[in-house]
């Protein structure tokens, strides 16, 4: 009985005070509502390409239970942005309710078409307001966004059945059908300026017989997926050229992902590659920045050829998902080059071929993960899918006043299989190298540092003194271990570093010659 009684006093006292509680009374609205931001900026897009999603937060401070009457866009339907309120999608929406001392999530998008509006440098901010109630009570947030104009190339689509075209490619002399979506560049589409820069959708290719010019100053923005193939019997030319103030960097050429906003600046794999078919000749790349890729730039065959496949030049390579450059039984020169942050190596010379770098800086500060392969790493073989390895000579593989670094040890590999009938042939002269084989897992002729033939004036081991490796600023400073130890003979061939600074006189092995760093407050 007396349990019974509990249980009617305590539902009693419920039904009271529940009927007394004013939790779910509403009243409008005053213009005392607050945000976390009073202007919403949405990154820089391109023309017609959707923006990521930004997020306003609104909150009620107030001891009362409130609704507001009206929320949505002073453009109205009009308006190139889109709102989500509450998991509802709109661009206006009336009676929000919002809880004391609540908060409310305004999700934000915007897709703009640039042509819609007149602007003679390519270039339109366009603005909205998101309004909340009306009259005295009229509270806004200013919404902005920066549109850029571009050149857009991507694949013909079918219109009957809507399948975008795929990539028939000359590999090894046989046409094989790809799976890349993608086509080949018109002749009015083999010059890129820096008027405008330009969106690749799929792999954009260079046809045979012809060449790609991209000038200074030119902006290249991927898709997922997308990237440069140079056919057979093709050429690229990157013409980029230096700039006085690399921090504006206007001359210089840029490859990158479409994606503009700054969470996306270092994200690696955004997009696939430079792709060097075997049979592409003459390829050159000066004063350029690769970034962001999966490969930076995959270079293919023709390693007997009398000029290099690749003449690569006061480059930079960064945030490559897998190789910063990556040549499979190809020639490449390189100079003044600069890689960094790749999830395998950064540079990669298989299956034979011909190689010579100098005065380049090749490190790995890769902290996304495991890496499975050194810096550098040269090979003579490959392996098909019967375990099958196929050999091939690799005729030089020269490393002339080079830094060759990272958070890894050791940061070079030789992986060699013997064969009378090919050669490995490679040099290192004059470098600083990470390699401290504490647990003797290195063995053999091409681990024999006392061997002059395979290495001459190398460091092991010191402290390169970059600047800053998670930023990509690989300059090196005052109490870096190559300041005034490159070889005089290599400096006079390359004899201006990257930024263009005179090092004859007191040549710094690496890409860079030292400067002082200023001092953080």
């Amino acid at each position: 009985m007396k349990r019974y009684l509990y249980f009617i006093i305590t539902l009693c006292f419920l039904i009271l005070w529940s009927s007394c509680r004013k939790d779910f009374e509403f009243s409008p609205s005053t213009g005392s509502l607050e945000f976390s931001r009073d202007t919403v900026y949405l990154d820089t897009v391109f023309t017609n390409i959707g923006s990521s999603t930004y997020n306003l937060k609104v909150y009620n401070k107030s001891d009362d239970d409130i609704v507001i009457p009206s929320l949505g866009l002073a453009g109205g339907e009009a308006s190139n942005y889109r709102l989500s309120v509450d998991g509802i999608s709109g661009k206006r929406f009336e009676d929000i309710e919002l809880l004391a001392e609540d908060s409310l999530f305004i999700f934000i998008e915007s897709t703009i078409d640039i042509n819609n509006f007149t602007n003679l440098d390519g270039t339109y901010l366009y603005t909205d307001q998101i309004e909340f109630d009306s009259g005295s009570n009229l509270q806004k947030v200013e919404l902005v966004t920066l549109v850029q104009d571009a050149v857009f190339i991507f694949p013909d689509r079918d219109n009957t059945t809507k399948v975008i075209e795929t990539l028939i490619l000359d590999i090894d002399g046989e046409m094989v059908e790809t799976e890349l979506q993608g086509r080949e560049l018109l002749p009015t589409e083999l010059t890129f300026t820096n008027e405008k820069p330009y969106v690749v959708y799929g792999f954009a290719t260079v046809p045979n017989g012809e060449t790609l010019t991209i000038e200074a100053g030119a902006r290249l923005h991927f898709h997922e997926n997308s990237g440069i193939i140079v056919s057979n019997g093709a050429s690229i030319n990157v013409n980029g050229a230096y700039s006085n103030d690399r921090d504006l960097m206007e001359n210089e050429v840029i490859f990158e992902g479409d994606r503009l906003e700054p969470n996306f600046s270092d994200v690696p794999g955004q997009w696939g590659t430079i792709w060097l078919l075997d049979g592409s000749i003459n390829n050159t790349i000066n004063y350029a920045t690769i970034k962001n890729a999966t490969i930076g730039v995959l270079s293919d065959g023709n390693p007997d050829e009398s000029t290099n496949k690749l003449n690569i030049t006061n480059t930079q390579i960064y945030n490559s998902s897998s190789f910063g450059i990556l040549g499979r039984n190809t020639s490449i020169s390189g100079e003044n080059v600069v890689i960094n942050n790749s999830g395998l190596s950064s540079f990669a010379g298989t299956i034979g071929g011909k190689y010579n770098f100098t005065h380049s800086t090749i490190a790995n500060y890769w902290d996304a993960g495991f890496r499975q392969f050194p810096s550098v790493l040269l090979n003579n073989f490959i392996v098909d899918e019967n375990n099958v390895a196929t050999l091939a000579d690799l005729t030089e593989a020269n490393f002339n006043n080079c830094i060759i670094y990272g958070n890894d040890n050791p940061e070079i590999l030789l992986d060699e299989v013997e064969d009378d009938a090919v050669v490995f042939n490679f040099k290192f002269t004059n470098c600083l190298i990470r390699f401290d084989d504490n647990s003797n897992n290195f063995s053999g002729a091409n681990y024999d540092f006392d061997d002059t033939s395979k290495y001459e004036g190398i460091i092991f081991n010191q402290d390169p003194n970059f600047k800053d490796v998670d930023l990509n600023e690989m300059i090196i400073g005052d109490e870096s271990a190559a300041n005034g130890q490159g070889l005089a003979s290599f400096a006079s061939q390359v004899p201006f570093d990257i930024l263009n600074v005179n090092r004859v006189s007191s040549p710094d092995i690496g890409a860079y010659q030292h400067v002082t760093f200023e001092e953080e407050d």
